[in-house]
């Protein structure tokens, strides 16, 4: 019975009388309505409001990001080679008591006709900035380059009044070859180039070496997506083309007269030897194949890339 009791009464204690608690008008207030339905292009997850973030941000001017941490260019060759082909080097680092030959004086008369910075810093310290000891008491660094933005280059070439010639490259993981293909681009009138952000070549010392210059006179772009970028390019009225020994027609039906050469082009280099990757050849209009003898296999993804330029630029001509 005690115990029966002590329930009881542990009962009757949690029944104690006080304020009971309400909702405080929530439930009241989730009866209201939310007023009218906003506009679409006011919406996130609207397709008319991520367009219209996209114009708006259009509007503002090209838009860059920078690939990364500046670069080092290191040995008494590659500094003085860098210099000729106009790198942008924004200072050169030399080791106290590094002996004075006729490399290190040309070095120093280039970086003094350029107004670049000559800092002379010890040995101890160049080995610590360039992490490598191997550096012949001269290097240069450059700058991270500052990638354009993909739809970017749409812009360019409608500002030029020109058809739009985007030159894309697929698995491209040689910055030489890179350099090749911007240099050709500039050369034969291209609006820019676009790589993707993984798995490829960037714009390096090599690079800009290679390009001769050219990297600052034409936008290349980072995608992080090549095949959707290669999508919107489509969406945006562009026909695309990618090259492969197995091309649905030939260089010269690309450059015949109302050939698809006179419109909106992009042009889609893959690797030597690899190739196109299978979603970027699907996502092609047509693929293009340049006549060859048959002793030679393939070209150079260079220059693979000038020829069909070269054709391009003569069909506009």
């Amino acid at each position: 019975m005690a115990g029966n009791s002590q329930r009881r009464g542990a009962i009757a204690k949690g029944r104690k009388k006080g304020a009971q608690v309400g909702t405080g008008g929530n439930r009241r207030k989730g009866l209201e309505g939310k007023g009218p339905t906003p506009k679409a292009k006011d919406r996130p997850y609207h397709k008319a409001h991520k367009a219209a973030q996209a114009s708006e941000q259009r509007n503002k001017g090209p838009r860059k990001r920078a690939a990364g941490d500046a670069e080092w260019i290191i040995g008494r060759n590659s500094v003085v080679e860098a210099l000729r082909e106009d790198v942008p080097v924004n200072g050169l680092y030399v080791a106290e008591g590094a002996e004075r030959d006729g490399r290190l004086r040309e070095a120093f008369m280039l970086a003094s006709e350029k107004g670049i910075s000559l800092l002379e810093v010890t040995k101890v310290e160049l080995d610590r900035l360039t992490g490598f000891n191997g550096h012949q008491g001269l290097a240069a660094r450059i700058p991270a380059y500052e990638y354009a933005h993909a739809d970017d280059l749409l812009d360019r070439a409608a500002e030029a009044k020109e058809p739009a010639l985007i030159v894309a490259l697929d698995q491209i993981t040689d910055p030489r070859n890179l350099g090749a293909i911007v240099r050709s681009a500039a050369a034969f009138g291209a609006h820019g180039v676009v790589i993707p952000e993984r798995r490829a070549a960037g714009i390096t010392a090599a690079a800009w070496k290679t390009s001769a210059g050219a990297a600052s006179r034409i936008p290349v772009a980072q995608t992080v997506n090549l095949t959707r970028q290669l999508k919107a390019y489509q969406d945006a009225g562009c026909m695309v083309v990618g090259l492969d020994m197995e091309g649905d027609i030939t260089l010269p039906e690309l450059g015949a007269p109302d050939g698809l050469a006179d419109g909106p082009l992009v042009i889609v280099v893959g690797a030597e030897g690899g190739g196109l990757s299978r979603l970027v050849q699907e996502t092609c209009d047509q693929i293009v194949s340049i006549p060859m003898a048959n002793s030679v296999e393939s070209l150079n993804a260079g220059v693979a890339a000038s020829v069909v330029l070269y054709t391009v630029a003569e069909a506009r001509s």
